[in-house]
């Protein structure tokens, strides 16, 4: 999944965003226990009273709490307050840190004045001496206790000052926790807002990796040889630029959503757990290592599942496509049976997978489910035991619980992303492995360009030829020159190599020794585009696009008018079967063009080539769909067209290039005659063969 990270350096500013933004959620959403904390114990248990340090304090009081203290803490307090108005002083304006450490030295005071009190002894009138040992007794037991326990004692003898001033308690109370909400519902708001930003960038940003994914992989499959398409299966290709990257989109998805989101909040949690000093840091150990157990197991589990999963599919689509394309025939030798049985098969072994991995992630939420809850119930347990014996508030208890939540459900979070990450890891490695697939057709670094005067010449020069992987040659040291205006024609039994040796030349396949030169450069070292702008290529199987015959016309002649269309459909032979449609050019071509037979396929093909005006005409046994009639008018009328162009055409009929200036005959790779007809009929005994096959006694004398 990291290589994926290359690919999203163009989002790299929406990313830093969204970090911003979920710090700013994990902020707010740790800052709520707080405020529930507050609101219980400050606001409920302690009436609104914060602390031990008065805003109002009579001067009599003041004077019998600094009676308490030693010299410079009595100091301290007594500059903290004005004179007093009416026998009440006022608090002034102190920092955080200031009223910390009044909160410390007047807690105390008022711990001992109450105890002093209930005993009828007035704190003024103890010696300094005996202050200062009550003050060191007082310490010890204090530090057994926390300090919001300390302070929660202090805080009902500023309750009882406040009532002896006249202040009412009930408004103090309701003015706390008025203020409090108000503040806990800004804050939740913030995190809402940071949370919706967040969902619609990390969809952005996900959208985005998606849509330069596919490209890529497009781009990546369309400069792809043959090597490489046998390499990947077409089914396998299409899975990995849609279902596989939709599998990675997703995740991504989740990763800003999620992954980001869960340490920060998590470490935080614990941060916040640890200073809450409740004593029950260790419940927060227990639970996380119960998680990354659960989460541990689940992934060794599925892992190798997941890998597998992606090949099912890929198989399954495999199926699917043959089926669906092979279908007429399937139907002729009633093999539906069969084929329903294969694709049953593939199907179930897919549906299996799915239930094994999905049977294995439902065991998940409930688990996780079991020891979010077994935790709040050992936290509740622990914790009552603590505020029983004074260690502990209600307040924190419910602030240590809300943490932890927040902590276990990071993980739960992580945990959720672990049932999609190991099969978006394997998804990310099948994109990346067609992304660094080594090309074997590669672009020259210096291009070079043939001469104006040298056009339409195709020269092969000691070409032989393996496919990638084979140890067998399937063309073997073959020699020739096609000059401008010339027919050259290859014939053969089939699996001689006629096809292979014309696809060599717009680079399909690179030749294993030798050289092919177009036009006097070696091809090698011309650009791609400019080499394959120069031939008008017919392939033995007619390819048609979704589209109109217009659209298909043009596709390799975009600009080209009308009566260029027009011409080049009737040099093929196409205008009648065209003008009987109802649209004429604008009439629909059906995916794979099947809605039209083989011979309007091969006629469309070979127009196709034609509107483009190349300088080299390749036809790959182009004229096998065509009755013989036809086959003589186009050929025919191309001769006418193709007379200033290179016209190079395999064939398996010797009708179709009997008039052709040069005849190569291929058996086995190799070239075993060349010549015109006549010559070939004197001194090549596998041309005979052919020939005599097909033609009759007096084709044969013709």
């Amino acid at each position: 999944m990291l290589k994926m990270l290359k690919y999203m350096k163009k989002s790299i500013g929406w990313i830093l965003l969204i970090v911003i933004l979920l710090f700013v959620q994990a902020y707010s959403d740790l800052a709520l226990p707080e405020y529930t904390s507050r609101i219980v114990d400050t606001g409920i248990q302690q009436k609104g009273i914060p602390d031990a340090v008065p805003d109002k304090i009579r001067e009599t009081t003041l004077n019998e709490l600094t009676a308490l203290m030693d010299a410079d803490d009595a100091s301290q307090v007594s500059d903290a307050y004005t004179e007093a108005e009416d026998g009440v002083c006022q608090l002034k304006d102190v920092s955080t840190s200031e009223r910390e450490e009044l909160n410390d030295s007047l807690g105390m005071a008022m711990m001992i004045s109450m105890a002093l009190s209930s005993e009828g002894i007035d704190p003024t009138q103890i010696p300094p001496e005996q202050i200062q040992a009550m003050l060191d007794q007082a310490n010890e037991q204090t530090e057994q206790l926390s300090d919001s326990i300390v302070t929660q004692m202090a805080v009902t003898f500023v309750q009882q000052e406040y009532e002896a001033i006249g202040e009412d308690l009930d408004r103090i109370q309701m003015n706390y926790i008025l203020h409090s909400g108000v503040q806990m519902l800004g804050l939740a708001l913030i995190s809402m807002i940071a949370a919706v930003l967040v969902t619609f960038l990390a969809s952005r940003v996900a959208a985005l990796l998606g849509h330069d994914l596919r490209n890529l992989v497009y781009r990546k499959v369309i400069s792809f040889s043959s090597a490489e398409m046998n390499h990947f299966s077409t089914a396998s290709l299409i899975t990995r630029s849609t279902n596989d990257i939709q599998q990675v989109q997703m995740l991504m998805t989740m990763v800003f959503r999620i992954v980001l989101y869960a340490p920060i909040i998590g470490i935080g949690g614990i941060m916040k757990v640890l200073r809450t000093e409740s004593g029950m840091t260790w419940i927060l150990g227990v639970a996380v290592c119960a998680l990354a157990v659960l989460i541990l197991v689940l992934v060794v589990v599925t892992m190798p599942r997941f890998k597998k999963l992606q090949s099912m599919i890929d198989r399954l689509n495999l199926i699917t496509r043959e089926i669906l394309t092979g279908l007429s025939v399937i139907r002729a030798f009633s093999a539906e049976k069969h084929e329903e049985e294969r694709f049953e098969e593939a199907n179930h072994r897919l549906m299996k997978t799915n239930l094994f991995v999905n049977r294995c992630m439902t065991f998940m939420m409930p688990l996780m489910m079991l020891i979010m809850n077994g935790i709040s119930v050992l936290i509740v347990y622990v914790g009552a035991h603590h505020i029983d014996e004074g260690a502990l508030q209600v307040g924190d208890m419910m602030a240590f619980i809300q943490y932890t939540m927040q902590i276990i459900m990071a993980f739960l979070m992580i945990s959720m992303l672990s049932v999609m990450l190991p099969r978006a890891s394997v998804s990310a490695n099948r994109i990346v492995e067609v992304l660094d697939t080594d090309v074997s057709i590669r672009e020259p670094e210096q291009a070079k360009l043939p001469e104006q005067d040298r056009k339409g010449e195709v020269e092969f020069s000691h070409v032989s030829f393996r496919y990638p992987g084979a140890e067998e040659e399937v063309l073997h040291d073959i020699t020739f020159t096609a000059k401008k205006g010339e027919t050259v024609a290859f014939i053969g039994s089939t699996g001689s190599g006629k096809s292979t040796l014309v696809n060599l030349i717009p680079r399909f396949f690179d030749v294993t020794e030798g050289a092919i030169r177009v036009d006097g450069v070696n091809i090698r070292e011309m650009d791609l585009k400019d080499l394959r702008s120069r031939l008008g290529y017919v392939p033995q199987k007619g390819v048609l696009f979704s589209g109109t015959i217009e659209s298909n016309l043009r596709f390799g002649a975009e600009h080209a008018s009308m009566d260029d269309l027009n011409k080049a459909a009737d040099i093929a032979q196409a205008t009648e079967f065209i003008s009987q449609k109802e649209d004429g050019m604008a009439s629909p071509i059906a995916q794979g063009g099947t809605n039209v037979s083989g011979g309007q396929k091969q006629r469309l093909s070979i127009a196709r080539a034609i509107a483009k005006h190349p300088e080299i005409y390749i036809f790959d046994d182009s004229f096998s769909a065509l009755d013989y009639k036809t086959d003589a008018a186009l050929r025919q009328a191309l001769k006418r067209e193709t007379s200033d162009a290179t016209t190079l055409i395999v064939a398996q009929r010797i009708s179709t290039i009997l008039h052709a200036d040069k005849i190569m005959v291929l058996d086995s790779g190799t070239v075993v005659g060349c010549g015109t007809h006549k010559e070939l009929m004197e001194t090549c005994e596998v041309y005979q063969q052919i020939a005599r096959s097909q033609l009759s006694e007096e084709e044969l004398k013709a």
